[in-house]
């Protein structure tokens, strides 16, 4: 767990839970989205002023939509600070004082961001056996998580090559290719576009996720379902690799039913070396260049071979069943 958050508001000394995520994120260029909602509602429990458990829980619940309705890609924060709720809602029960219920949410909250910290590794030692020497793998944009998995099957001395996707608009499978190289992994980046040409060399997929919903389907960043679909016409397998803190209570049916329609909604807040949108020439119509320009999309299970989690390697119909064991 990162520091403890001491942003406040200057004028009335208010606890402001928007910044203190914000400062979780800054201190912690590694943290997740769902970690960071996490440890800013932890921290808010102990600048709560509430007298009452109801009084708390609506302070809970004000903070956790606050923070939802603070970011763009509200995906990944919402899978964190609701499973934050459903555990208090569930512990505050246990303890009959309000005060040593407090202390006792606090001390459990940082437990639970320690458990959720510690996942990555988890999963990596999972995922590790789905990559075979002499492979050839083909990752999409940056996840901390895929990095982490190609690592250490570097570590265990699997010989491997990655092909990564540039990833526009946010280019960051640029980055994840030059860690990927700096860690001494055989990494080369190709246009978003030449997935099928590529395809029939590579031997599997490995993405990361923003959300994984109640189908098992991915929300993740753009050409992550083009690249399912490609990878599904080859016969290649398509790995999901992704944190159960990041399964979050939804049903999408297509592209246009994430909880917004309106796509920028849904946008990465940080696009690393972004190139300039392109200046509207004579006789073409850019117009509104973000919002028919998503930058996530959704995935349906189909496409999905398996998915590899710190609860265990699941099909995408084990997805539901594991969101009934975390709401329950």
């Amino acid at each position: 767990m990162t520091n403890s958050c001491e942003v406040r508001i200057n004028d009335d000394e208010q606890f402001d839970i928007v910044k203190c995520y914000q400062q979780f994120l800054k201190d912690d260029p590694d943290v997740s989205m769902s970690i960071a909602a996490i440890e800013s509602l932890a921290e808010l429990i102990k600048h709560s002023n509430a007298t009452t458990l109801s009084e708390f829980m609506e302070s809970l619940k004000d903070a956790s939509q606050k923070l939802k309705s603070s970011v763009k890609n509200s995906i990944s924060l919402s899978a964190g600070a609701d499973l934050f709720l459903r555990f208090v809602t569930r512990t505050s029960h246990d303890v009959t004082n309000f005060e040593a219920c407090k202390e006792h949410l606090m001390n459990s909250g940082k437990v639970l961001v320690q458990k959720a910290a510690a996942v990555r590794e988890k999963i990596a030692e999972l995922g590790v056996q789905f990559i075979k020497d002499d492979a050839v793998i083909l990752i999409h944009s940056y996840s901390r998580v895929v990095m982490l998995l190609l690592q250490k099957a570097a570590a265990y001395k699997k010989r491997f090559k990655v092909y990564v996707t540039e990833s526009r608009p946010s280019y960051l499978g640029i980055r994840a290719t030059k860690l990927l190289c700096e860690a001494g992994i055989p990494a080369t980046v190709i246009y978003d576009s030449v997935v099928g040409y590529i395809i029939d060399k590579v031997d599997a997929v490995f993405v990361g996720a923003e959300g994984v919903v109640e189908n098992g389907g991915l929300i993740n960043a753009i050409g992550t379902y083009q690249l399912a679909i490609v990878a599904k016409a080859a016969n290649k397998p398509f790995y999901a690799v992704i944190e159960s803190y990041k399964f979050v209570r939804l049903f999408p049916l297509n592209q246009y039913d994430l909880p917004t329609h309106t796509s920028d909604l849904l946008a990465f807040p940080d696009l690393e070396n972004r190139e300039s949108v392109p200046q509207q020439e004579e006789n073409i119509d850019v117009g509104d260049y973000e919002s028919i320009n998503p930058t996530v999309d959704y995935t349906p299970p189909d496409y999905i071979t398996l998915l590899c989690t710190d609860l265990g390697v699941l099909t995408p119909s084990g997805v539901s069943d594991e969101l009934i064991k975390l709401y329950l």
